[in-house]
C-alpha cells in the first residue's frame, strides 16, 4: 500500500500541476479573447469562445490520463498503450469497469487515479461554469443597454 502511493501520488501531484496549466492558460486566453472583442457581439463568438475552453480542458483530461497510462506500462501492467488508456481512462473517470484490473501489488493505483479524476473533472467543470457565466452576465448586461436605450 505504501509503494502504492509512493508512486501514485507525484503522479497526482504532476497532473494537479498540468491541470493548473491548463486552467491558467484557458483563462489567460478567455480574459484576452473577451478583451479584444469588446463591442463586437455575435452569438457565434460566444460558442467559438466557450468551445475553446471546454476541449482545452478536455485535452487537459486526456493528457492525464495517458500520463496515468505512461506509469501503468512503465510498472509492467500493460504491454501496449492502448490497452493502459483504456485503464486509465476507466479509472479516470470513475467508471470502474472492472473489465480489466491490474495486479493485486498495484491495484490501489487506480482508486488513486479516480481521486485524481474526479478531482480533475470538478476542476474543469468549474471552469467551463465559469465562462459560461460569464458569457451570460455579459450579455445580460447587453440586453440591459439596449433596453435602457
Amino acid at each position: 500500500m505504501l509503494r502504492n502511493l509512493l508512486v501514485g501520488l507525484p503522479v497526482m501531484l504532476l497532473c494537479l500541476l498540468l491541470q493548473a496549466v491548463f486552467v491558467s492558460v484557458c483563462l489567460r486566453y478567455y480574459v484576452r479573447f473577451k478583451h479584444a472583442r469588446l463591442g463586437r457581439e455575435s452569438l457565434g463568438l460566444d460558442i467559438l469562445l466557450l468551445s475553446v475552453v471546454m476541449v482545452l480542458t478536455l485535452f487537459g483530461n486526456f493528457v492525464q490520463m495517458a500520463i496515468w497510462a505512461i506509469l501503468f506500462m512503465l510498472l509492467g501492467e500493460f504491454s501496449d498503450f492502448a490497452t493502459a488508456l483504456y485503464h486509465s481512462g476507466v479509472n479516470f473517470a470513475t467508471l470502474g469497469y472492472g473489465d480489466i484490473v491490474m495486479s493485486a501489488a498495484w491495484r490501489l493505483l487506480g482508486p488513486l487515479e479516480a481521486a485524481n479524476g474526479i478531482l480533475m473533472f470538478g476542476v474543469s467543470s468549474s471552469v467551463m461554469t465559469a465562462a459560461v457565466l460569464d458569457v451570460i452576465k455579459h450579455n445580460v448586461a447587453r440586453l440591459g443597454r439596449h433596453a435602457g436605450s
